[in-house]
């Protein structure tokens, strides 16, 4: 199943965006599926249908879907205190009820993310377009699978399940208790759980497209935003520039100042990304006749995959190079640093912990060098863990 994940800054269309593909998709004959997350239900504005946590049919192969965050915190929450019910016994702890939970912050993205494994899983669509929240959120929630897997296997290492044997013994040695055996199997839930969204964010069947108004602010948005995904390794296909005004505007008209302003960043962007351009309608698009009246384009099956590719330049220069594509990015705002078997890289606002290849983690770094929006890496192979001969 190919997946289309729509973002943009805030006021761009996104919704209208993602709406739109869907239905050119599902009027090709494709069987797709729409997610979104905003609790105002702006996408069943844009098509014209109620949307809520069950799906309902907008037409012949497009069926529409916002999940609820309230339920599954619930249903999270009461799972959770089911698996802990002797401990919250021993502790004298009443229980929540249902009725009284009300969603945390954060609680849309991570149904939302449940959402988007689960429909994966399914395999019911040929198509899955998600109307992600606007950019900056969109990023976190991302990069949100990667990272907590992260935090879980260096808080609860799965390879100390081995000793659960001991865990006893090494608790009365060690004076403090050790971690229960449910905990690590919760732990290991969780991990398959996240590790199952990570795959499908990073599938190759999935790709990111960014949506803008052509102007000064959509400019620093789609730079940020672009340098975002391609830290998190993730491939864009399109670069959809909503509401593009016509060309042919009075000379006395106050349209000629925006006019400019687009052109001039629809030249810098053409230079850089996929464009299409959606023509503004002159009015908030309603129903699925406006939305086929935009003419967006569907999915790209030759977009690009994001590449980090490592240059053996061994028999050259001694080194091994490692190029992190890092569209946007400025020298002054970069830093690496090396923990162990991993490279902290940190681009402007963004960081992201990475693993080393296994050849790399038997060097040292030698140094780094941005060019043409392309970070170079250079590694020196370690004398003493690197093979003789070599």
């Amino acid at each position: 199943m190919r997946t289309i994940l729509i973002t943009g800054p805030g006021g761009s269309g996104r919704t209208t965006v993602a709406a739109a593909t869907a239905l050119a998709a599902a009027r090709q004959g494709t069987r797709t599926l729409l997610l979104g997350a905003d609790r105002d239900d702006t996408l069943g504005a844009a098509l014209g249908v109620r949307t809520g946590p069950e799906p309902v049919t907008v037409e012949p192969g497009l069926t529409a879907r916002r999940p609820d965050p309230a339920q599954g915190f619930r249903d999270g929450l009461a799972a959770l205190q089911d698996r802990a019910a002797s401990a919250l016994d021993l502790l004298g702890a009443s229980r929540l009820d249902p009725e009284e939970l009300t969603p945390l912050p954060g609680a849309d993205e991570l149904a939302l993310l449940r959402a988007l494994r689960d429909a994966a899983l399914a395999e019911a669509h040929d198509l899955l377009v998600v109307d992600l929240p606007p950019a900056p959120r969109a990023l976190a929630l991302l990069a949100l699978p990667e990272e907590l897997r992260r935090y879980l296997r260096r808080l609860l290492p799965p390879e100390r399940q081995a000793a659960r044997a001991l865990r006893p013994v090494l608790g009365r040695l060690a004076g403090v208790p050790m971690p229960a055996e449910a905990l690590y199997e919760a732990a290991a839930r969780w991990d398959l759980e996240l590790g199952a969204t990570e795959a499908v964010v990073a599938d190759r069947n999935t790709v990111v497209r960014l949506v803008a108004e052509p102007g000064p602010a959509g400019a620093d948005a789609v730079r940020s935003t672009g340098l975002g995904l391609a830290l998190r390794g993730l491939r864009t296909d399109l670069l959809v520039a909503n509401r593009v005004l016509p060309e042919e505007v009075p000379a006395d008209s106050w349209l000629g100042g925006p006019l400019a302003q687009q052109r001039k960043t629809l030249e810098e962007w053409q230079g850089a990304y996929d464009v299409r351009t959606v023509a503004h309608l002159g009015r908030d698009p309603r129903g699925t006749d406006d939305l086929a009246a935009l003419d967006v384009p569907v999915a790209d099956p030759d977009a690009a995959s994001a590449q980090w590719p490592v240059a053996d330049r061994l028999a050259e220069d001694g080194v091994l190079v490692w190029h992190i594509p890092l569209p946007g990015a400025v020298r002054e705002e970069l830093d690496l640093v090396r923990r162990g078997d991993e490279l902290v890289v940190t681009a402007g606002p963004f960081r992201r912990i990475v693993a080393l290849p296994s050849a790399l983690r038997r060097c040292t770094v030698d140094g780094a060098a941005l060019r043409e929006g392309t970070l170079a890496v250079r590694f020196a192979p370690d004398p003493r863990l690197w093979p003789r001969g070599r």
